[in-house]
């Protein structure tokens, strides 16, 4: 198969993991910048910064290696690959343009899911894989909400008696911290997908290849070993350093409609109540990434900020924002699905 449809790949996956930066940049700022704490300019820069610093902490690739297996490589090729991409860069602007929190790491999934199932039928889809992503659409934002309620009650109970003023000025400078952290979980656990994307790319190609291993560039050597029986992919540097840097510059981009909807419209946001959301979203992506399953930041944080919500009262809500996103976040991976599925189809006339 061809090396250059293999490049191709590759770089439509990192303007994907860019694109990805600038759609899910709210998910670490909005709060940040609804509150006030940061303006947009310094809030981007701010929050790229430590989506890149995620490239030093994270490095056994648990949510990557995930989202390698998630179809068995050893049935699809690039194409398919190429078609899932086009359909999740083509979903995720769509999402963006009107402003509706859909998750990229689930348009991705479905995108690669839906090109396999076009190429080879159901059968070459691993479905525990799926299935625990799919749990995970409701179960991250219930975690989410479920920790944010509950730090946001301790915190009000510790904070009773403080002077409101050196408070305010305290978790003003707490939600820098707290921020920091979700921004450290957006890029661990975002840039991963595009790195295990990459990855099985790589290994279609290589396991379609004429020439032996030991021949090839050294930059295509992917080895594997086996953790507690099953396969782990060990990943050359190049690819998480160039999917960490395309995230941080996608986030240095900014996506301002989808903050407003982060940032106020589900619910009005405090310093205080921003720390505890964002600590929440961060306990829960690190929380999931060491547990090799993959979520998405949207689903996480806006859990976070209902679940501060709820720790003023029900009405606090807005229940109708919430159920349009409840719907986005449904329709993502199968819309997605089916668009790769259309893509391939058109993709493999000219491409065989």
């Amino acid at each position: 198969m061809s090396l250059t449809l293999l490049f191709t790949v590759i770089v439509l996956a990192l303007i994907f993991d860019y694109i990805n930066g600038f759609h899910d940049a709210a998910n670490s700022i909005a709060t940040v910048v609804s509150t006030k704490v940061l303006s947009p300019t310094q809030a981007v820069i701010w929050a790229a910064f430590f989506n890149f610093v995620a490239f030093l902490i994270f490095k056994e690739h648990n949510v990557a290696n995930t989202i390698a297996k998630a179809v068995d490589t050893s049935q699809i090729n690039l194409v398919v690959i190429l078609a899932g991409i086009v359909a999740a860069i083509f979903w995720s602007l769509l999402t963006w343009w009107f402003g509706i929190p859909s998750s990229s790491s689930h348009t991705l999934i479905g995108g690669f899911a839906g090109a396999a199932i076009a190429h080879g039928g159901i059968t070459i889809v691993n479905f525990q894989v799926i299935g625990k992503i799919a749990a995970f659409i409701f179960l991250a934002p219930i975690i989410g909400m479920i920790l944010a309620y509950t730090l946001t009650v301790i915190i009000i109970h510790i904070c009773k008696y403080a002077i409101p003023s050196k408070a305010e000025w305290w978790f003003r400078k707490l939600q820098l911290v707290s921020s920091a952290a979700f921004s450290i979980g957006h890029g661990g656990n975002d840039a991963q997908k595009v790195m295990g994307i990459i990855a099985a790319a790589i290994v279609v190609y290589t396991s379609g290849a004429t020439a032996d291993m030991s021949q090839m560039p050294t930059w295509l050597h992917i080895n594997t070993h086996l953790e507690n029986g099953k396969k782990v992919f060990e990943l050359p540097n190049w690819i998480p350093l160039a999917c960490y840097s395309a995230i941080a510059l996608g986030t240095m981009s900014g996506g301002w409609k989808i903050v407003k909807t982060m940032g106020s419209k589900i619910t009005k946001v405090t310093p205080l109540e921003g720390v505890a959301a964002e600590t929440a979203g961060a306990i829960t992506l690190f929380m999931t990434e060491h547990f090799k399953i993959p979520v998405s930041t949207t689903h996480t944080i806006t859990g976070s900020i209902i679940g501060v919500g709820l720790s003023k009262r029900v009405s606090a809500v807005r229940w109708g924002v919430t159920v349009n996103l409840l719907w986005a976040w449904i329709l993502t991976i199968p819309v997605s699905a089916a668009l790769a599925a259309l893509v391939y189809f058109f993709i493999s006339i000219f491409i065989k």
